[in-house]
């Protein structure tokens, strides 16, 4: 597999505008698992709150600057708010000022496009770069979706948060009819997962079929699915922010660790794939193999 010497720099929006459903562990520990795996990956906190500020060690009181700063300021250097977590991975910090910047903001007109500025002078530091949007849809979330190229909805298998995809569904369109017209959803990660359930199985079922339902129409989603392994309910989970740590840091023997390490072998199994097909002018078929999809799985490509 040809792959090409400059890797582009992949650029996520985790969003649900509903708390409490595994966002933030996901964008934290999906991070710590792509680090894990040898890429530079850049987590950028935009939710007030500064859980996953808090989630890697980071106290939002003791930073001197944050994302608050790049959003306030354009000519505001990003670089220097950025801080080493680990091998790998790095974080641009929230700060609970951020709060302030609907308010502040309102009558800038560049407002939801300084946050995409500020990451487009990074260049190719970082290959993914992981923004983790607050529970709502005002400034915050609109300015990391106008930075994002995809869109991932991290979910429990709830009806009542099936019906609220719909409204973000919604929400990606308005952002691709202006802002980011280039914008995609990549799909669903099912959080705190109970395969057990009936109710869960149904949920799990219409998603499949609503998402199968729009390939081929010009819509934000006609490439999503639901991503597989779901992430299984562990208590690990909700245990290793108050420690400051990653799960893999925390409890790298838990179904939690096995679980985003997993998932991220599927996303980076997808991402590797998408570079070389590009990089093979021949339309040849390339072959990878799923981590995390099954002993000896694999899945076949072609340009």
């Amino acid at each position: 597999m040809t792959v090409p010497a400059t890797r582009p720099t992949r650029l996520i929006a985790l969003m649900n505008q509903k708390g409490g459903v595994g966002k933030t562990t996901t964008t934290v520990n999906l991070s710590a698992a792509f680090a894990r795996a040898g890429r530079r990956t850049l987590l950028v906190d935009l939710d007030p709150q500064a859980h996953a500020s808090l989630h890697v060690g980071v106290d939002p009181d003791g930073v001197e600057s944050s994302v608050y700063d790049v959003m306030l300021d354009p000519a505001f250097d990003v670089r220097s708010a950025i801080r080493v977590v680990s091998d790998n991975l790095s974080i641009l910090p929230a700060q609970t000022d951020m709060a302030a910047a609907e308010s502040e903001l309102s009558s800038e007109q560049d407002r939801f496009i300084r946050l995409r500025r500020a990451l487009e002078s990074l260049g190719d530091t970082y290959e993914f770069v992981m923004m983790d949007c607050p529970p709502s849809l005002g400034l915050l979330t609109i300015s990391g979706l106008a930075a994002a190229r995809e869109v991932l909805i991290p979910m429990q298998a709830h009806f009542l948060a099936l019906q609220g995809v719909g409204k973000l569904l919604e929400t990606v369109t308005l952002v691709t009819g202006g802002i980011n017209p280039r914008l995609l959803v990549s799909g669903v990660i099912l959080c705190a997962h109970d395969p057990g359930t009936m109710h869960a199985r149904e949920v799990v079922s219409d998603l499949d079929q609503f998402f199968d339902s729009a390939r081929g129409k010009q819509v934000p989603w006609r490439h999503a699915r639901v991503y597989r392994p779901a992430i299984r309910r562990n208590i690990k989970l909700a245990e290793c922010p108050s420690y400051g740590r990653t799960i893999f840091d925390y409890a790298p023997e838990a179904s939690g660790a096995v679980d985003y390490a997993a998932l991220a072998g599927v996303l980076l199994a997808d991402w590797d794939a998408m570079l070389a097909r590009q990089a093979d002018p021949s339309g040849t078929a390339v072959v990878v193999r799923e981590v995390g999809a099954g002993s000896g799985s694999t899945a076949e490509v072609r340009a």
